[in-house]
């Protein structure tokens, strides 16, 4: 069913590699999606893709302080070498201090500006620069919602399972993807439209609506497309949510019985009733379904 669709939404949707660094020397990369909207290179993807950027600028203030701390103690002349470095070892530090970041969006030479985000609804745009718009080759259209039929037969898209290393090149300052980092292998997952969550942020006053479907959204498919047999897309895959269905069967483990309690894990992702406003005002060019 949806074998043209995925071929049509392939096109459009794209891998983004978040790297980061920590305190302690070790390298994580993390993986996510973002879609292509027009030929100016603007793209869409969701918020949360940012939470270890800005963790990293939270970290900076300490490791700031860590280090006000550790000159002070190395330009005391009156203390021996031995003293100073069992002070400066007593200093407090977090091995998890995120010292270097970086995102990598489908291919070396891009980089993100202009970057818009409307954190209730964890809806994120976007330009690539430089961007080569015979990249793509078709963009993506928005379901008109209006048009949008709870029931029906949508698939994800984005790229779980895949290992991603890295290493830090000290020289030249950057992140050195492993040799077999890429193509990150793209993987599809089906699910039914099952009801809209709306979900009401009072601090902002905000209300914000995600689509839900019957299938999870998988690690490495957030920022991707949630689209019909058509290749339409409905939402972007936000995030998942693990449900309890009330039933706890006993079973036994190393002969010893206990309890499993029982979940579905549903996808919820940013709805188009809320993607065509945030992309209107923000004056980004996209197709829309008629």
């Amino acid at each position: 069913m949806f074998g043209e669709a995925i071929e049509k939404a392939s096109q459009f949707t794209h891998p983004v590699i978040i790297s980061t660094r920590t305190f302690n020397k070790t390298v994580n990369c993390a993986c996510g999606a973002f879609i292509v909207l027009n030929n100016e290179g603007w793209i869409m993807t969701v918020a949360h893709l940012w939470q270890s950027s800005q963790q990293m600028l939270n970290d900076k203030k300490e490791i700031d302080e860590y280090k006000e701390q550790a000159d002070k103690i190395e330009q005391n002349t009156s203390l021996k070498g031995n003293i100073k470095k069992n002070k400066i070892r007593k200093l407090k530090t977090n091995p998890n201090w995120i010292t270097n970041h970086s995102f990598w969006w489908g291919g070396n030479l891009h980089r993100l500006i202009n970057v818009k985000i409307f954190h209730e609804a964890d809806l994120a745009i976007g330009k690539l620069e430089p961007f080569d718009p015979s990249w793509i080759k078709t963009y993506p259209i928005i379901k008109n919602p209006d048009e949008m039929k709870i029931g029906t037969f949508l698939c994800k898209l984005g790229y779980p399972f895949h290992t991603i290393n890295a290493t830090y090149d000290e020289e030249k300052d950057s992140f050195q993807l492993a040799s077999d980092a890429l193509p990150l292998p793209r993987f599809p997952i089906e699910g039914i439209y099952t009801r809209d969550n709306i979900v009401n942020f009072s601090d902002s006053g905000k209300t914000v609506k995600f689509l839900e479907t019957s299938s999870p959204g998988l690690r490495g498919q957030s920022g991707g497309p949630i689209f019909d047999k058509d290749g339409s897309v409905w939402a972007i895959q936000s995030h998942t949510r693990h449900l309890p269905l009330g039933f706890s069967p006993k079973i036994k483990i190393s002969g010893k019985e206990t309890e499993e309690n029982q979940f579905i894990n549903i996808g919820l992702g940013v709805h188009a009733e809320i993607i065509i406003p945030f992309l209107e005002s923000n004056g980004i060019k996209f197709q829309r379904s008629t």
